[in-house]
């Protein structure tokens, strides 16, 4: 045999063990050979260490059976979470099996001039300020958004419509730092209008061949008056260009404002809301007139129907870091009285080249920094999907942070869903991207990509669940 056969059998064997090297490995270029022909195993789908959320298992058991309550599950991540794609399905199919109880946690991300879901509209008369918690901590009020949204404008409205019907409301909560009553809702505007006099507006547009003389002379003004009105300092003007003509008339101006009619607000511990008997589309955020400085962290949309709150959050490019830097956000967190929350960040880390155990390190806090606010919550880690470097080189840190995070959930009591496994891996990546899940950078999945890891995760929990209520019964 040539030496250029056995050269890419070594390219080949290199490439097969890839997934046993530390982190800091070095990257082997395998494109000359054939990634299809390489078989790849897909473990059956399902939650490792299921017993970690038997809590959150029997109360969806309770609820099956008895038709009562609402089960609030949270999930946290960066782009693939902020898009609501992934989670726009996990929350379909949950609330098919168990009842829709709301839309769940929302946020103006257009207002903070980023992408956000698709089903919830909000537009606003005023610009806002906006800071993430991908940049540095500035004293922003961040909070449970991974956003801060604020504005001094004491005139803004701010107005959320729901796109389909399964999002109408009974309940709108809104969340606010340190709770505080900023805000007011109304269902109701009204047009104020007033009219007062104001000298009439004349503008001239100069001829050929006019001068300031006769322009004067035509509106029965000085030529001293038109220099003042229009700053000239000598008596030159040019034909095509336009001058003001002061003038004592006075005319007619009407002036319209909106108004809106507060409803009563009702507040506990994390916010305050608004209960409505009928279903509502549609509600307009207004300033509690009695403040000045308006600060808006999130708000929560509920039904009168018992079932599932699938609320997710999720900030582009974030790291469990920029979520472990901000306190208020887990304190927050109690505002969606979480019975599950569920973990998806480690793609960010990756492309830092950050090693494991500093990833399982900000892990590790991030958990612990949401059951020391919530005792009682449960928590579900998904390993981060596969990915590649420069669209051809195996991501080893994601491999690494997903065998870390199995190894160590029974000892650290968490469950686990393995989405990097579910996916093929590594060399799953080239068959995804022929089958159009992953982009063309092999990082971002597209559209079709993040709905089949919605639909396997709920397929994940379905599965486990059904396995509890068999072996319960």
């Amino acid at each position: 045999m040539n030496n250029n056969y056995w050269f890419l059998l070594l390219l080949l064997f290199l490439g097969l063990n890839m997934n046993a090297q530390v982190a800091d490995s070095t990257f082997v270029e395998v494109d000359s050979v054939e990634m299809d022909t390489i078989p790849i195993f897909i473990p059956e789908n399902g939650i490792q260490n299921p017993k970690a959320i038997a809590q959150f298992l029997e109360k969806l058991a309770v609820l099956k059976k008895n038709h009562l309550g609402k089960i609030n599950i949270v999930h946290i991540g960066d782009s693939h979470i902020q898009a609501d794609l992934m989670t726009n399905k996990i929350r379909k199919n949950l609330q098919l099996a168990f009842g829709n109880a709301g839309r769940g946690f929302v946020f103006p991300h257009n207002l903070a001039r980023t992408n956000g879901s698709w089903d919830i509209r909000f537009s606003s008369n005023e610009n806002w300020n906006n800071h993430k918690i991908v940049s540095g901590v500035d004293g922003s009020p961040m909070g449970i958004s991974g956003m801060g949204l604020w504005t001094k404008a004491d005139d803004f409205s701010v107005e959320l419509s729901a796109k389909e019907t399964d999002n109408f409301f009974n309940t709108i909560k809104i969340i606010t730092p340190k709770n505080s009553n900023s805000f007011a809702f109304s269902l109701d505007k009204r047009i104020i209008t007033s009219e007062k006099k104001v000298p009439k507006r004349i503008v001239h547009k100069i001829k050929n061949g006019e001068a300031i003389s006769i322009i004067a002379e035509k509106y029965n003004v000085s030529i001293a008056q038109i220099k003042k009105a229009n700053g000239l300092k000598n008596n030159n003007i040019r034909a095509g260009k336009t001058l003001k003509i002061p003038t004592t008339i006075m005319q007619r101006k009407v002036a319209e404002r909106v108004e809106f009619i507060p409803l009563k607000m009702l507040s506990d511990n994390n916010t305050h809301y608004f209960n409505s008997d009928k279903r509502l589309e549609k509600i307009f955020i207004v300033p509690n007139k009695n403040e000045k400085y308006f600060e808006l962290n999130g708000l929560v949309l509920e039904n009168n129907n018992v079932g599932i709150l699938y609320h997710n959050i999720g900030v582009n490019g974030a790291k469990l870091s920029d979520y472990n830097k901000y306190p208020v956000f887990f304190e927050q967190l109690k505002a969606l009285n979480p019975d599950l929350v569920i973990i998806g960040l480690g793609t960010n880390e990756s492309f830092d080249k950050m090693n494991s155990a500093d990833y399982m390190a900000q892990l590790d806090l991030f958990i612990q920094n949401t059951k020391a606010q919530n005792p009682n919550v449960e928590i579900l880690v998904a390993t981060p999907p596969p990915s590649l470097f420069k669209r051809k080189f195996p991501n080893v840190f994601v491999a690494d942070y997903a065998q870390k995070i199995i190894n160590i959930a029974i000892e650290n009591n968490y469950a686990v869903w393995d989405m990097y496994a579910q996916l093929g891996g590594s060399y799953g990546v080239r068959r995804n991207y022929n089958k159009g899940i992953i982009g063309k950078d092999r990082v971002h999945y597209s559209k079709a990509g993040y709905e089949l890891q919605g639909n396997l995760l709920s397929d994940a929990i379905l599965k486990t669940f059904e396995n509890y209520t068999k072996t319960k019964n």
